[in-house]
């Protein structure tokens, strides 16, 4: 009976889903760090590298996206050679040390990604600097450890202090070396700029606020820090090559209405504004980025965060950009109702019935590995059975032409 009912739920699924957006992002976050997606953990051989890199893009691409969203910086560390920070552990074992034989993982997953039609998108990480206090691999260039006073320690992690202005001047750098050498098509940021708050524990940020707080109170300077670095990277981006996107993935819920009238219908433990110090909203209304794709990984029944209001929510508050939903695949079997058969492509059906949002971006890659009640082989005879180009953004200037072709 129970084969019965989701055989029929799939039915309709295909039925309500036969009309396909024209244009529609479909994007899937593969992370690097601590080896979530790839490199695999341990998989230091440069061929099987590569080898493991095109699997998940065909099995990607054979599912109906159209861009990676591929994580190059996740600690002030690197999957491509710098001059501004080490080789990353998660790609040779060791921070600092280079693949053996030489090749440029960015260089390379460029070219594969754009070799099958699909974007690339170069996820940074702006602040995470040391991953794992006394676990992590370290190397002596890292800098960390040139210029140890950039840097707050939080938990077991270090991060750059967003109140320090040469901190932000090298991240600004950092992104400036990316988007000038490479053939990338966005800079992503995802959610972490202050860090999710520890409890009990305040964020060690004082001396800062002294030096720098210019009779602010500490929040809004906070919150002046994060809007600073956006501005900068927003600028240093469109200057080097105008066409390039802008793209931030933020934690879900930007504020809770009982704090702001303007917020969502929800009871997050922690959120954007008053947390991550992450004013999404006013970098949406100034035209700092280009598109926001919030995180709502949550179930429709999630009883704080529940998904649909959360996606009207952010549907009436994208101020002219693009919208693509983060969600949740990862999620898959977590709980009753992740192991609803239908939860996801419910979620799918949700985004596009909101006439701001234009796509999706699942997190992340290798749960496709597992086909979870058969997502893979939904998304490839239904709801990504035909090829879709990515929503334009007309506000930025046309990609020269010999690149990537894309949605502008």
């Amino acid at each position: 009976m129970k084969k019965a009912t989701s055989l029929l739920s799939f039915a309709l699924i295909a039925l309500f889903s036969f009309a396909q957006p024209k244009a529609e992002f479909r994007g899937v976050w593969i992370a690097s760090v601590d080896n979530i997606d790839w490199p695999k953990r341990n998989q230091w051989n440069v061929d099987s590298q590569k080898t493991e890199f095109i699997r998940q893009l065909d099995m990607h691409k054979q599912n109906g996206m159209n861009a990676a969203i591929v994580q190059v910086r996740p600690a002030a560390d690197a999957l491509y050679p710098s001059p501004y920070e080490p080789w990353s552990q998660w790609l040779t074992g060791a921070q600092g040390r280079p693949p053996e034989p030489f090749y440029d993982p960015l260089a390379f997953t460029i070219a594969e990604t754009h070799k099958r039609g699909m974007e690339y998108h170069a996820w940074v990480n702006p602040y995470r600097a040391n991953f794992a206090i006394g676990k992590a691999s370290i190397a002596p260039a890292h800098i960390t450890r040139l210029h140890p006073e950039w840097f707050l320690r939080y938990g077991n992690t270090l991060y750059f202090d967003p109140g320090n202005k040469e901190a932000q001047h090298w991240v600004v750098d950092v992104i400036r070396d990316i988007v000038s050498r490479y053939d990338v098509d966005a800079i992503h940021m995802d959610d972490y700029f202050y860090p999710y708050r520890i409890a009990g524990k305040e964020f060690p940020d004082t001396a800062s606020y002294r030096k720098y707080g210019n009779g602010m109170n500490k929040e809004d300077w906070r919150r002046s820090n994060t809007d600073s670095i956006i501005l900068k990277l927003s600028t240093v981006i469109h200057e080097t090559k105008p066409w390039v996107k802008f793209g931030i993935s933020p934690f879900g819920v930007w504020r809770n209405q009982d704090k702001d009238p303007e917020g969502s219908p929800t009871k997050a433990g922690q959120t954007n504004y008053d947390d991550l110090y992450a004013d999404v909203l006013l970098w949406l209304r100034n035209g700092w980025i280009d598109y926001v794709s919030p995180q709502i990984y949550w179930e429709f029944s999630q009883p704080n965060a529940p998904f649909l209001p959360i996606l009207k929510w952010w549907n009436e508050h994208t101020y002219g950009r693009n919208c693509y939903i983060g969600l949740g695949i990862y999620r898959a079997g977590s709980n009753a109702a992740w192991r609803d058969s239908t939860q996801l492509p419910r979620q799918i059906d949700s985004t596009r019935a909101m006439p701001n949002v234009q796509g999706q971006i699942y997190f992340s890659s290798t749960t496709f590995d597992r086909n979870p009640f058969g997502w893979n082989d939904l998304l490839r005879t239904t709801y990504y059975r035909e090829q879709a180009p990515i929503p334009a953004m007309p506000w930025l200037p046309k990609r020269p032409s010999g690149g990537m072709v894309s949605g502008n």
